[in-house]
This record gives C-alpha cells, sequence and structure tokens, in this order.
C-alpha cells in the first residue's frame, strides 16, 4: 500500500520570540524542517510527502531548498488559519486507499521506530497515534479546588499520526470544532477508533527558546558533536 507523508509547517515562530518562522531555524546546520523530512525519509524513501505551508513562506522555503541542495521531493499545499484547516488541505493531496501520516514540522526527532510502529499498526488497524505515559503527577482544576488524577491512566500525544486515508479524509469532511486538538480527535469524532503505539520522548514539538535549547543538545546528543 502506498504511503503519504503530510508534514505541517504553518508556524509562525511568535512562541519562539524570533523574527524567523520556527520551522525555518537552523539546528546542527540545516533547518528544522529538513531534519523532520530527513527522520521520514531514512526510513523508506518511497514515502511521498506533502508539505503545509503558508503561501506567504513558499519561496523562503524555495530559496532554503537551493541553498541547503534540499532534494527530497514533495508537494507543497497551502496552510490554513487552523490546523484543522492545514490538515485538509494537505488531505486534498492524498489518493484514497493509503497510508498516511499527519506531523508536526518540529517534531524533528522521532524515531525510525516509532514511524515504522504506526506504519504497520495502522495498516493492521486503521490507526496508529505514538504516546508516552506521563512521569509527574497530574491534578485536575475545577474553580478553586483541584484534585488528584491517576497519571497511569493518562498518555501524552504525538506524531505522526497515521490513518487510512479514506477514513481521515472522510473525517474532515465534518465541520471543524475547537475540541479538535489533533487528528486523532477529528476521527474519533467521526466515529473512528484510535490505537496506541508507544512514542519516543525526544520527539518533542519545538514551540519555545526553551525547546530549541533542548534540541541543539538533542541534535549533539544524536551526533556526538
Amino acid at each position: 500500500m502506498k504511503k503519504y507523508v503530510i508534514i505541517l509547517a504553518g508556524g509562525t515562530g511568535k512562541r519562539m520570540g524570533t523574527d524567523q518562522p520556527k520551522q525555518f531555524l537552523e539546528v546542527g546546520g540545516l533547518p528544522l524542517l529538513m531534519h523532520t523530512f530527513h527522520a521520514f525519509y531514512k526510513v523508506d524513501q518511497n514515502f511521498a510527502f506533502v508539505l503545509v505551508l503558508p503561501g506567504a513562506l513558499r519561496e523562503q522555503w524555495q530559496q532554503l531548498c537551493e541553498s541547503y541542495d534540499f532534494q527530497i521531493p514533495h508537494q507543497i499545499s497551502g496552510s490554513g488559519p487552523k490546523r484543522f484547516h492545514s490538515v485538509k488541505s494537505g488531505l486534498n493531496r492524498v489518493p484514497e486507499n493509503v497510508l498516511v501520516a499527519i506531523h508536526d514540522g518540529v517534531r524533528p526527532f522521532v524515531s525510525a521506530q516509532v514511524i515504522e510502529n504506526c506504519f504497520l499498526l495502522a495498516m493492521r488497524k486503521g490507526s496508529a497515534v505514538p504516546v508516552i505515559p506521563l512521569i509527574e503527577s497530574v491534578r485536575e482544576i475545577s474553580g478553586s479546588l483541584s484534585k488528584s488524577i491517576d497519571r497511569n491512566k493518562l498518555r501524552l500525544v504525538q506524531t505522526p499520526q497515521v490513518f487510512l486515508s479514506s477514513a481521515i479524509k472522510q473525517a474532515y469532511q465534518q465541520p471543524f470544532s475547537e475540541s479538535f486538538t489533533d487528528d486523532a480527535t477529528v476521527l474519533e469524532c467521526a466515529g473512528g477508533q484510535i490505537y496506541l503505539v508507544e512514542g519516543n520522548h525526544e520527539n518533542i514539538k519545538i514551540t519555545s527558546p526553551a525547546d530549541f535549547t533542548l534540541a541543539h543538545a538533542l541534535f549533539s546528543q544524536k551526533t556526538g558533536l
């Protein structure tokens, strides 16, 4: 079965506090977004890539591709006002009856094992969402009061989230809701079943200066530099 990868890169870098979009910031000699592409390309060079990018950033991305001699083939689709609309835009480039992974462009440290396991489970079950356990205590707030929650019953959700394209494309035909925090919630709202895969703790989403500092440390650890 053909495999597609939608990479979402619609951020502007406001929380990062930089003029440069966060996905274009450099770590280890390459923009973060290129590291994300490479994480998937190393697993399977036959992945069909769709990059979801704001129209205003398309020229800058093309210049970066030339400057860094970036050769991984990909289509580009425009982003929308919300993540929901950006994913829907990317899915318009994906045919029926294939597997499709939807991944945050600023998660460059997803492991090959997680990528492979997500596609394998989605092939068998129709969906696969990587998660990791919580390591800190959790409390639920209700007004001025709070109560402890058993963290063993909770998981932190990551990407890539992988689905049969026919099911996730159909789910994205429903109206947008603020409750849609990721692709799993969209499919679930449409009646789909979500199956979980163990993620990797290094698969952080880089959205703040502290995350960027950690990204440098992770890259140095990975490369030994």
